[in-house]
Formats: structure tokens, sequence, C-alpha cells
């Protein structure tokens, strides 16, 4: 088939064209090189059109090719090609007649999440304002959000009440030399990571053979009052009692040397902690003489090396300064406190708990004699690094020791703390209440 000239004679001079046969197509020497086509395309001025443009629609045809301002001869390749192109024509003209609907666009998740971040909506306003019933979904999510952080909130005033509630106990000793506030925390952080292997296994009298758990007791109770006697410091007794259990826990003692240990120990025990040493002679004598000198400096070799001159333990004494400062405690509470953690150096079934919790719980159950019923204030749980709960089972013990102070043969903690220098304390009347299963 021919193409047709008739659009521009004389531009494109008509050859053999060849039709849907696909063979070649043989063009005019005459034919203008497609740059010059392309200049008077650029600068030739707009042709009219009956199709004027609307909502983006531009000069451009529907396959993409811009229309050209001047008419130029373009040969048809083929019928089909242009029968789609007059239908695709026909159906952009009737498309363009039509009035234009405009169309609400619809909010997209992206959207809608930028508009939760603007716009809070109150569902009850939404409700009354609104003519549809169902709540919209962006508008409970707006909901549940606002009560998340309502809830966070709350919790973020919850902990900044505990925070208040927390005292800080050394900032009145920040120009004291002596109480070394820029270590103190660290000292008691180490204290409590070298409690457990400074203190006697629990069951270390199952090894003896020839004494138990009631001569312990009674050494125990009678080296008591021999530190009363002697006036010695608090520290000292403590770690007389620490020597003679980590002693008897590697060394097997026959009961006619028991109290020699307890001699012996409590000189070691002076040796560190007192600036007056009382006499080898003096512990000979309150032992009524059944020592030599030489047994008691040869027991004291033994002792020593045994130990191997570790006499540097955290003991309750240690905890119990530190936790009754955390406790702001008064003095009857004080004394009460060294009352029931003195109870419990003679009885042996208390080794199984560490020295810092029979401190706190001395402290706990003191209170709760006192000012019955009482809880453990945060500064305390702070301090401490124990809870309530977990006091609970060591502070029922020291009541049940209370209850049976003043009874039986062992009396000597009940005696100490009865008299005007400690306050008449032991004569207080026990926290039974404890003793309940719920607290």
């Amino acid at each position: 088939m021919v193409g047709s000239d008739e659009n521009c004679q004389g531009v494109i001079m008509a050859s053999n064209v060849q039709g849907a046969g696909g063979g070649k197509v043989t063009m005019g020497h005459n034919r203008r090189a497609l740059s010059t086509i392309n200049g008077n395309i650029v600068e030739a001025p707009a042709y009219p059109c009956k199709v004027h443009k609307r909502n983006g629609i531009t000069d451009k045809s529907a396959n993409g090719v811009k229309n050209p301002p001047i008419p130029i001869h373009r040969p048809v390749t083929s019928m089909g090609d242009s029968c789609c192109f007059r239908k695709f024509a026909a159906q952009m003209a009737t498309k363009l007649q039509q009035p234009t609907v405009t169309k609400q666009p619809v909010q997209t998740a992206t959207d809608r999440n930028e508009s939760e971040d603007r716009i809070i909506i109150d569902v009850e306003d939404y409700k009354a304002t609104s003519d549809y019933d169902p709540v919209p979904m962006f508008v409970q999510h707006t909901e549940a959000m606002m009560e998340e952080i309502d809830r966070m909130d709350a919790e973020t005033e919850m902990e900044d009440v505990e925070e208040t509630l927390i005292v800080d106990i050394d900032s009145a000793d920040k120009k004291n030399p002596l109480a070394v506030v820029e270590y103190i925390d660290d000292m008691h952080a180490y204290y409590k990571k070298t409690e457990s292997s400074s203190c006697a296994p629990p069951n270390y009298m199952e090894q003896q053979f020839d004494i138990n758990e009631r001569m312990r007791a009674i050494l125990i109770d009678w080296l008591i009052e021999v530190h009363y006697k002697f006036d010695l410091m608090e520290e000292t007794l403590y770690l007389t009692v620490n020597l003679i259990d980590r002693f008897l826990a590697v060394q097997q003692v026959i009961r006619k040397k028991l109290q020699l240990v307890g001699v012996t120990a409590m000189l070691l025990a002076c040796k560190y902690e007192e600036v007056s040493v009382p006499v080898v002679e003096d512990l000979i004598l309150i032992s009524d003489k059944a020592y030599t000198r030489k047994e008691v400096l040869e027991m004291e070799k033994l002792m020593i090396n045994t130990l191997q001159f570790n006499l540097s333990v955290p003991t309750a004494y240690v905890f119990m300064m530190r936790f009754l400062k955390a406790a702001q405690s008064d003095k009857k509470v004080e004394l009460l406190s060294f009352f029931m953690t003195e109870l419990c150096l003679v009885e042996y079934e208390m080794l199984r708990f560490p020295p810092s919790m029979l401190a706190a719980a001395a402290i706990f159950t003191a209170q709760c004699a006192l000012s019955a019923p009482n809880e453990l204030s945060k500064t305390c749980e702070k301090y401490s690094h124990y809870t309530q709960d977990q006091l609970l089972e060591c502070s029922r013990l020291m009541v049940s020791f209370h209850q049976k102070a003043a009874i039986g043969k062992l009396t000597g903690v009940y005696r100490k703390y009865s008299i005007s220098k400690y306050g008449f304390v032991a004569k207080c009347p026990p926290a039974s209440f404890l003793l309940e299963a719920c607290f």
C-alpha cells in the first residue's frame, strides 16, 4: 500500500513504500534530516486543536509523541495501527466532553498516623457531633494511645515518690573525714560480697565427735558475760564468735579444750579490736585456772595459723551500724536490735543466715516490737538489699528466742540487757504478731 501525500505535498517524495507485506520502504532523496524536523517543531507556533487541555492533558498524543505544529506526511505502515489510533482519539474526546466529578481523596494508613500525631479527638465529643454511631478506627487508636501515656505518667510519678522516700544517710557526714563518705558504699559492697566466705558452714558440727551444739551455746553464753565484765567493745564479741566457729569448722576439738578455744579466740579478737588488751593471766583467772599460760599461747598459735591470719571479716556488727543509720532509729531501737543479735549468737541454727541478714532482721524485729505493726522503709531496703518478705523467716526466729530468753539455763544475754545501762530492753514485749502466718 502506498502512503498518501495529501497532508503535505512536496515535502517527502512518495516512492515505493512497502505495505503490510514487510518489504523495504524506499524514501526519496529529498527527505530532510531528523534534526531539521525537530528544529521546525520547537520554533513553530502551536497547532490549533479542538480538544482543550484539561486535568493535566498536554499536547502529547495517547502514545506519548508530541503533536507536530507543522503538518508532516507520516506514512501509515499498518492498517491496524491506524484503526487503534482513531479509536483512542475518539475515546479521549468523549472523556473530555463528560463533566468532571471530583472524588474525595482516600486517607491512607500513613496519612492516618500523621493525623493522629497532629490531632487529638475526644471520643465523647466525637459521638455528640458525629452523624455516625460507630467510632472510627483512628479515634479508637487515639484513645488507646492516650491511655498508655496516662499509665506511663502514673508509673513515673510512683517512681518519683519512691525516690523521695529514700534518704541519703551520708549527706550529713560529707565533711567528716572519719565517715569516709567517698568510700562507704564500696566498702559495704565488698563486705556484702565477702560475708559468705567469711562465715563457718551451718553444719560444721557434724564433723565434731566430742562436742555438740549445746556445748557451743553454753560457751558463747559464758563468753558474753566475760565480755561484759571486761567492758570490751561490741566488735570484739562478734569477732570472737566468728573465730570460734571458723576454727571448729576445720579443727576437731575435745570437750575439755572447748573453753580454751573460747578464751583464746577472745584474746585474738581483743588484740585485733581493742586498744587495751586483757593480759593472759586475767583470762586464765576468769576461766577458773583451768589452763596454763603455755596452753593459751599454744592454742593461740594453732588458731591463728589454722585461720591463716585472716581476722578482717565482716561480722553482723559492721552491718548493724550501717543499717541502724539507714533506719534512723533511736537509742532504744538500737539497744533492742543488739539484744536480738546477741540472742542469735548463742543459737547454732542461726549460722545459716548471713551476718547482713541477721543485722537487718534484728532491726526490723526491734521496730516491730516497739511500734507494731511496722514496715521496712524504702531507705532500709536500699541500704540492706533485703525486702521485708526476705527477713520474715529470720525475724520470726528472733521473736521465738525473745519469748524464751528469760527462761532456761542460758540467760546471760537476757540478764545483760535487763539493766539500766541497756535500757531494760530485754523486758520489752516481743513482736508476737510476726509469728502469725499472714502479716
